[in-house]
């Protein structure tokens, strides 16, 4: 339990967060399974998991590298989806 009120807002603040993130995370892993499952026919599944990764890091629900690091393993498992 919090001490201050300061300290109670920071902890209604980051649980808030950590719902939005998880949200995130989840659909990101989603997309990005079935990017690759999809990786041999359609590239617009990548072009879509890319884009929401961009959007997740921008926002800040995963770190920059990070979301660097998932587009160029998408990137490397289908290179003509640029």
């Amino acid at each position: 339990m919090a001490n201050t009120k300061s300290a109670a807002k920071r902890a209604r603040q980051t649980r808030r967060r950590t719902l939005r993130n998880s949200s995130i995370s989840s659909q990101l892993r989603s997309l990005q399974k079935r990017a690759l499952a999809a990786a041999k026919t359609d590239a617009n599944q990548i072009r879509a998991a890319i884009s929401a990764i961009d959007k997740a890091a921008k926002r800040g629900a995963i770190h920059r590298n990070a979301a660097i690091r998932r587009k160029a393993r998408l990137t490397k498992a289908f290179p003509s989806a640029k």
